[in-house]
């Protein structure tokens, strides 16, 4: 059987093994292939009955030019680069693989909120600069810093992370409040569901945590910001889309919201002429939330076992049934 890897470079960059996959049959991983060149994907995949892809766009036009394809595997929980329709019209099973960030992504969340907190990168520079050695008194803060105790928490999307990010914000003292379509009881343990209005105009912080919707593109926009508290930080590092860039960078350059720590963007790679490149104090990471080693790993390992059940005609985490 022959399977191929369309975009292995940013789950596997070296540190990790395919060997669980060469087992399976025979296998050929390209680091990266062109997502606008539809002519290279083809080209690629060839006879192989087997497509693995974690953001390689599959569409209606691949699948017509690759009749060999029977299984799509997705390096990813999202999978929205795979025309699912035209794969199940032609009997092809997408499957994914679900739940393998909530630990890395639910810190990383914290870790940006924390940073503009106390902005531990710019003071630490500054200390290797030798303004501390400068300084006339013992100690010194070029920014205001927070303390997060007694504050709020606003989450929107409450599944598995955003309630390990509800634990933890619970932990440093905050409450939770919590906005989700499918309240459950291991969310009301955490913090309280309330609508996105109520949690709008409580919350001192805002995360987001929601799968992206065509109900929810543009969720965090000029109106959604004027029914926020002064002041609002907002953390983001679940879809780039959730929020209106250019609203943010304006409440940003305002005053309205004081901060954003934001992971995603609407066009990756962020484009030069995004406005939230030069908002003031708006911390942007390339996509990172979901990369440590560990997490990687158990998107590999679930992937073997995706390709396994596959091959045993029991396919599992089919998003296309």
């Amino acid at each position: 059987m022959k399977m191929v890897v369309l975009d292995g470079y940013t789950e596997n960059p070296g540190d990790l093994s395919w060997g669980g996959l060469e087992e399976l049959g025979e296998l050929t991983v390209y680091d990266r292939t062109s997502p606008a060149d539809e002519e290279e994907i083809i080209r690629r995949i060839g006879e192989a009955e087997v497509v693995i892809t974690n953001k390689t766009p599959l569409s209606r036009r691949v699948f017509s030019a690759c009749p060999g394809i029977r299984y799509i595997a997705v390096l990813a929980t999202g999978y929205n680069v795979v025309d699912c329709a035209c794969a199940k019209e032609k009997g092809v099973s997408v499957s994914n693989v679900p739940s393998y960030g909530t630990a890395s992504v639910s810190q990383f969340s914290i870790a940006l909120l924390l940073e503009i907190c106390h902005h531990i990168g710019h003071h630490d520079q500054s200390v290797h600069a030798g303004a501390w050695s400068r300084c006339p008194d013992w100690c010194y803060w070029d920014y205001p810093l927070i303390e997060l105790e007694g504050k709020t928490m606003g989450i929107i999307g409450f599944g598995r992370i955003g309630q390990a990010e509800g634990r933890v914000a619970k932990a440093l003292g905050m409450e939770i409040l919590a906005y989700d379509v499918h309240p459950t009881e291991s969310g009301r343990e955490i913090g309280t569901y309330v609508d996105l209005d109520t949690l709008y105009a409580q919350s001192d912080v805002i995360s987001l945590h929601c799968n992206l919707t065509p109900e929810n593109m543009h969720l965090i926009n000029r109106e959604a910001i004027a029914k926020m508290k002064d002041g609002v930080i907002l953390i983001n590092n679940a879809r780039g889309q959730l929020i209106q860039e250019q609203d943010v960078a304006d409440a940003l350059k305002s005053g309205k919201m004081a901060a954003a720590g934001l992971d995603v963007v609407d066009t990756e790679p962020i484009r030069p002429d995004n406005p939230l490149l030069t908002a003031p104090n708006c911390i942007l990471t390339p996509h990172i939330s979901w990369a440590p080693k560990e997490s990687r790993q158990r998107i590999m390992d679930c992937t073997v076992e995706n390709v396994k059940s596959y091959l045993a005609g029991r396919p599992i985490h089919v998003v296309n049934p």
